[in-house]
């Protein structure tokens, strides 16, 4: 069973809220579990935006049985299905269609963090979009920003949801390096805040709090910019690890992130 059927079945089976948030390139669902109680705070919590970290979308699965100490969350386990699925099982789960332009990338498959059109989703947001020193201009296995802002289906959804959602906060899962991103060029009283919750993050995890400032365009800078809420990326796992973290990582990431949603709500 691939990552995909993983969470599809989990979906089928799941006997809390659900729903289904867009669909990837390819048409996969994009699929979202409710945990806990609609009231204060209220998160978003995100995993396997990068296509070669979709060991992350089994610990949302872990986070979903966990759930939540104070209010509720939605989890989304796999933001990026069809970049998942070229990562893990191989130019087979691809479309005719696109196979062409995965061709013209070229690269190792399995070290994919773009979608299934080369757009890295984590720098096809609109928070200082194209400014990151990181990024490149045309389709990519890492790096390319996209046409213009929430130009992919899947960051598109995720734009959309978390408006409707209105989130009190969001945290990214991602792979790896065990350290937790939080600033994004805010100042004042928002920053002393996000700082406070981030060292939830840290205190559960074990993991550092880190400023990336010359990366921009990702999901955790555009709430921080354009919703002005407390948003995180924890980068999971040791950079011991090789990419693709695969299914012998997941025990791993549990035992250091496993209770670190429910820990952090505990003390928002």
């Amino acid at each position: 069973m691939n990552v995909y059927e993983e969470i599809q079945r989990f979906y089928e089976s799941y006997r809390g809220e659900k729903t289904v948030i867009g669909l990837s390139c390819e048409g996969r669902n994009l699929f979202a579990f409710f945990v806990g109680k609609h009231e204060h705070p209220v998160g978003i919590c995100q995993y396997a935006m990068h296509a070669r970290e979709w060991s992350t979308a089994l610990l949302a699965l872990h986070h979903i049985g966990r759930g939540v100490s104070r209010g509720g969350a939605w989890i989304i386990p796999l933001v990026n299905p069809d970049g998942a699925l070229l990562s893990e099982i191989g130019m087979n789960s691809v479309s005719e269609e696109r196979r062409e332009l995965l061709y013209k990338i070229g690269g190792d498959y399995r070290l994919y963090k773009s979608n299934i059109e080369g757009v890295d989703l984590n720098v096809n947001f609109d928070a200082r979009w194209g400014m990151g020193r990181g990024n490149v201009k045309r389709p990519a296995p890492q790096g390319f920003i996209g046409p213009f802002p929430h130009s992919a289906p899947e960051s598109r959804a995720l734009v959309e949801f978390t408006k409707k959602i209105s989130p009190d906060y969001t945290i990214s899962w991602h792979t790896k390096g065990e350290e937790i991103y939080w600033k994004f060029f805010q100042t004042g009283r928002r920053a002393m805040r996000d700082k406070r919750l981030a060292k939830l993050l840290s205190k559960s995890t074990g993991y550092p709090l880190v400023e990336t400032p010359f990366s921009a365009g990702g999901y955790k800078d555009w709430c921080v910019d354009k919703l002005k809420i407390p948003a995180f990326t924890v980068e999971a796992g040791s950079d011991k690890l090789t990419h693709p973290l695969g299914r012998e990582s997941v025990s791993g990431l549990i035992l250091r992130c496993g209770e670190a949603l429910a820990e952090f709500t505990e003390g928002f």
